[in-house]
């Protein structure tokens, strides 16, 4: 049975969060604009394999407190590892796009605390773009949308990033995901989060990858849009990470929510990661 909880964190701010099972803890972190409801296939997974699963709501987001002073992902990292200390740690984090890089910046800055960190579409490096990246059309796509809902807190823009960012079938609740997504930017303070993430350059992640001491596990989709060449990005993060800590995988087909897109991919590749780092120890 999932309950939702609520934690008061430094600052005075409130992070909802949905908990469930028993045994080793995992925290599921989403991305902007989203809320733990892009976690809702993958959660009872894991659960089923024999995990506690905790699927929080990012600062400003779904249902935790819109007051923040600031929205980098060194911040989100301090919700993160609040949380953790406050269901008793450690944990492994799941971080998606923003809170991927937070979750390296968690594992770096407390490794008592973090076990392991799985990194889904992440934004964990400073990022770059040159002229040929857009002649990629998905990319191209990706990018004039997330600049429209970004810098001017358009939700229709935010609505057609998100058809590319899903490409190809689109999972079986979509209409509710959408329904649930533009009710939530609509209420007060959930743009603005948005804007700010999207505004907050992932360069304090990126200064933070050789500092991680646990294993971390990358996971790419193929036709993620908001990169021309998602498999360069994701091996880059690799090679920033210290030697023999981090893997990469890639899913086909997948665009930026391969959580959402493959759900059973996304959670046999991070039981396995998990299996493989646990018969390591």
């Amino acid at each position: 049975m999932t309950e939702t909880e609520y934690l008061t964190v430094d600052g005075g701010g409130t992070l909802a969060y949905d908990i469930a099972g028993s045994g080793p803890l995992i925290v599921l972190a989403h991305g902007m604009g989203d809320s733990r409801e892009a976690y809702r296939a993958v959660m009872p997974r894991l659960v089923a394999a024999g995990y506690r699963v905790a699927a929080v709501d990012l600062r400003g987001c779904g249902e935790s407190s819109v007051d923040w002073p600031a929205w980098t992902r060194t911040d989100i990292a301090g919700d993160l590892l609040a949380l953790v200390r406050h269901l008793g740690g450690p944990a492994v984090l799941v971080g998606h796009s923003v809170s991927g890089g937070a979750a390296t910046i968690a594992a770096a800055q407390d490794p008592s605390l973090i076990t392991a960190v799985v990194e889904i579409a992440p934004f964990t490096r400073e990022q770059s773009m040159c002229l040929g990246d857009l002649r990629v059309t998905r990319y191209r796509q990706g990018m004039l949308r997330l600049l429209g809902a970004a810098l001017f807190g358009s939700l229709p823009m935010w609505r057609r990033y998100l058809e590319v960012a899903y490409p190809g079938t689109k999972p079986a609740h979509w209409a509710e995901r959408l329904d649930l997504i533009e009710r939530r930017l609509n209420e007060p303070g959930r743009m603005k989060a948005l804007r700010n993430m999207g505004k907050s350059a992932p360069t304090d992640a990126g200064a933070q990858l050789g500092n991680v001491r646990c294993p971390v596990l990358v996971l790419e989709g193929t036709l993620d849009p908001d990169w021309a060449d998602p498999h360069a990005e994701g091996t880059a993060i690799v090679a920033d990470l210290p030697a023999g800590l981090g893997r990469l995988e890639m899913i086909e087909g997948a665009g930026h929510y391969p959580h959402d897109q493959f759900p059973d991919r996304v959670v046999s590749l991070v039981l396995d990661f998990l299996r493989m780092e646990a018969a390591r120890a």
